[in-house]
């Protein structure tokens, strides 16, 4: 699908305020209410926009570690990236799930309350996940920029 420059304005409205009325974005981008409902009809049905989400602030909730952990797997199990996909949902504190092509074989975004929080986490549920093979943490300590637009 093709997006044109109505559909451009309505899109920079709506990542500037998702939780605007249709009526404001309208007003913001320049459209009557009806124009801009059906436009974010069409782009919800071609998936350029998919269900709202609620972004969570995990320190505003008490969890004030992240850590990223990169985990290279035991190849030679057929299962071994499943079973380790599998087992790791599993895990409430794993915020995110990402596969990679090359040095790296999966990473996962951990939440702990506090480093001993995270230290029984590591050795009871992370340590616990099949086909480990090497596991690599990096602890967050700032995020700089976190952007999950493109530019319109």
């Amino acid at each position: 699908m093709q997006i044109d420059d109505t559909d451009r304005r309505i899109l920079r409205q709506l990542l500037a305020d998702p939780a605007a009325a249709n009526a404001v974005l309208a007003e913001r981008a320049g459209v009557t209410s009806a124009t801009c409902w059906r436009r974010l009809e069409r782009l919800q049905a071609a998936s350029i926009i998919s269900a709202p989400a609620a972004v969570i602030n995990w320190r505003a909730m008490g969890y004030e570690v992240e850590v990223s952990l990169r985990f290279n797997l035991d190849k030679t199990e057929p299962r071994a990236f499943d079973e380790f996909l599998a087992a790791a949902r599993e895990v409430p504190e794993v915020i995110g799930i990402e596969t990679f092509l090359g040095r790296v074989d999966v990473r996962l975004n951990v939440i702990a309350r506090d480093m001993a929080h995270y230290q029984e986490l590591y050795r009871a549920r992370i340590l616990a996940l099949p086909h480990i093979a090497d596991i690599e943490a990096l602890m967050l300590i700032a995020t700089i920029k976190e952007e999950s637009a493109l530019p319109l």
